[in-house]
């Protein structure tokens, strides 16, 4: 069958602006985020319930942060064990078991608020979005199986993607502007992309997991180890959730290379970790959860279909589990493409905007299985320097912050500053100031709640003496037939609008998202001026709606915005550093400017949004 053609008439056929297939984290950190922003979604999944046990369970520093920024984090904060250091253990011929080496997870060259992993099983994960979606009562549809779809040859289509699927073994159809597959390593929406294929290879060697409660004298249960015996294998340790432990235990050693899952039963995968773990004792009370798994790093050729149909997690690229990068990198797939569907579908922005979802992710992805092939390398061929050389080596990118876009692209714009501490196609660095307002301590990257909107700031030394630089600059990007004030107006006319629910009496988006000016700006002040030397009406018009984000830098140098940003360059007086954020945290662009710069300044902004909005 043609992916693209013209349909049959359908009587029982749906509508909806998105179609998500798959109701794993990926799937639904899509959907809740669309949801929130009050796009019309249907998300389907072939299970009857959420995951209830095992699979992922690491969040990263950079997915921890997110999850405050969406305001779910608190609960899964209590939840979870918090992993601040790893082990490596070492068996020789002639030396038996001993701990070779022990540190930091994360070293403070990693710049990051929390500095631990958290270990927590999937389904908790699950759970944080399933509630914040009922809460604007959306749902998975569940027993519903995703077959096939097709696309509407006629260019004008309201609802250009024909999916099938059945729900409780009943033949569906729904139309959809766009449909995204989120349904895992075997997807059934990658095999209907027109020759999209997974490229890469599978390794012969097979991995047990074990989730249980241990009794063990092994004396570092509650750090992450690295567990390598020189002649029956490697075991990677994990402490998770209510007292268990999870170990990944190597079943295909040197001399077994044939060792399959026919005969990895839960027994077998049990003695082995015995064994490994020996002259230690090990006994488990009770297993949650067991499976055996094979390496392989692949990745799709393509992530998308016709700008009409995408890929993201497991659907996209697949690779060990034992860096936990899996449910980090699938969530910030979706994470990435949300945002750019949102602004999309509210005409905002053009829909070559998500174009820019498969070439960046995709470089993600690529990276991911660079690092994870020599990472799995290392622990099966039981080479502790390698393995370590290799962490220590990526470890900004295993934490997240590392994950970094190309510049030169619509949304990110090299700076031609030098010296700048702020990098585009990098995320925003974190940083702590005093909220004016009300003298709060800051944390200013998180401080504004995540609601699709790009963020500008402008940062100054001397607020006083950059003023007019300000000013030229405000009064310049607000003029009437900018693509900022033009993008502002159409913004009001966006057909969707996010629904209000209890947590925002809290949250309280309005101060950040002005009714009446814009719905896809949010702008700042940062100065080193002390807060008694400002009041409100010395903002420029601009800013002056804008109370609850200026912000004092007076916190010191460690944590300062204006040392962190403007990095060995720094600010002199009378200059203005301008910053643009996009929705995800990631710096579009920074510049300085120098007085009788404002024009240019606005030039600069206006061609970088010229790039990324519909006006």
């Amino acid at each position: 069958m043609s992916p693209t053609r013209t349909p049959e008439n359908h009587t029982n056929t749906e509508t909806t602006d998105v179609l998500v297939v798959g109701a794993g984290p990926a799937g639904l950190m899509l959907a809740a985020q669309l949801v929130r922003a009050g796009t019309p979604i249907k998300i389907i999944d072939e299970r009857v319930s959420k995951t209830t046990t095992g699979r992922a369970d690491g969040l990263q520093p950079k997915t921890l942060e997110t999850f405050k920024q969406l305001g779910i984090a608190d609960g899964i904060l209590r939840k979870g064990v918090k992993i601040y250091d790893y082990s490596f253990w070492n068996s020789y011929p002639d030396k038996k078991l001993h701990r070779t080496n022990r540190d930091f997870h994360f070293p403070p060259v990693v710049d990051v608020l929390e500095p631990y992993i958290l270990l927590v099983h999937q389904g908790m994960i699950e759970e944080l979005f399933l509630e914040d979606m009922e809460a604007r009562d959306v749902r998975v549809q569940r027993s519903s199986t995703f077959d096939s779809y097709i696309l509407d040859e006629n260019p004008n289509a309201e609802y250009p993607v024909i999916a099938k699927y059945k729900h409780n073994g009943r033949d569906r159809i729904t139309r959809a502007r766009y449909l995204i597959g989120c349904d895992g390593a075997h997807s059934a929406v990658r095999r209907s992309m027109p020759g999209n294929k997974m490229q890469g290879e599978s390794v012969d060697v097979f991995w047990g997991v074990l989730d249980g409660v241990i009794e063990t004298d092994f004396p570092d249960l509650w750090s992450k180890c690295i567990i390598s015996s020189h002649d029956k294998g490697t075991i990677l340790s994990i402490p998770r959730e209510r007292n268990m432990t999870r170990l990944y235990i190597e079943l295909s050693t040197g001399s077994e290379s044939t060792i399959s899952k026919a005969i990895a039963n839960q027994d077998f995968v049990m003695a082995r970790g015995k064994e490994i773990l020996a002259p230690f004792s090990v006994d488990w009370k009770s297993v949650e959860w067991f499976g055996c798994y094979q390496i392989g790093q692949r990745i799709a050729s393509n992530f998308s279909h016709a700008n009409r149909v995408f890929i993201a997690g497991d659907a996209s690229h697949t690779h060990s589990p034992k860096a936990a990068q899996g449910m980090n990198v699938s969530m910030h797939d979706t994470f990435n493409l949300a945002w750019k569907l949102s602004l999309v579908l509210n005409s905002v922005s053009p829909t070559s905007l998500l174009e820019s979802y498969p070439a960046e992710r995709r470089k993600i992805a690529q990276d991911l299985i660079s690092f994870d092939y020599e990472h799995a390398n290392a622990f099966v061929k039981n080479d502790q320097v390698a393995l370590a050389e290799n962490f220590t080596k990526n470890i900004r990118f295993i934490s997240g912050v590392g994950a970094i876009y190309d510049a030169n692209t619509p949304l990110t714009t090299p700076c031609s500053t030098s010296g700048l501490g702020l990098i585009p196609g990098e995320l925003l660095l974190p940083a702590r100031a005093t909220r004016y307002i009300d003298t709060n301590p800051v944390d200013i990257q998180l401080d504004i709640p995540l609601r699709n909107q790009f963020r500008v700031y402008f940062l100054t030394s001397d607020y006083h003496s950059a003023l007019q630089l300000l000013s030229e600059i405000c009064e310049g990007i607000s003029a009437p037939n900018t693509v900022i004030s033009r993008a502002s107006k159409n913004s009001l006319l966006a057909p969707y609008s996010p629904p209000k629910v209890e947590a925002d009496e809290y949250i309280q988006p309005d101060r950040y998202i002005i009714p009446n000016l814009s719905r896809i700006f949010t702008f700042g002040a940062i100065t080193q001026s002390p807060q008694k030397a400002i009041e409100f009406t010395d903002l420029p018009t601009l800013l002056r709606p804008y109370k609850w984000t200026l912000y004092n830098d007076d916190l010191g140098e460690n944590v300062s915005p204006t040392k962190k940003w403007a990095g060995k360059r720094g600010l002199s007086s009378g200059e203005v550093m301008t910053t643009v954020v996009r929705p995800d945290g990631y710096v579009g662009g920074a510049e300085v400017w120098g007085q009788g710069m404002g024009k240019k300044a606005v030039g600069w902004l206006e061609e970088y949004f010229g790039g990324v909005l519909a006006v």
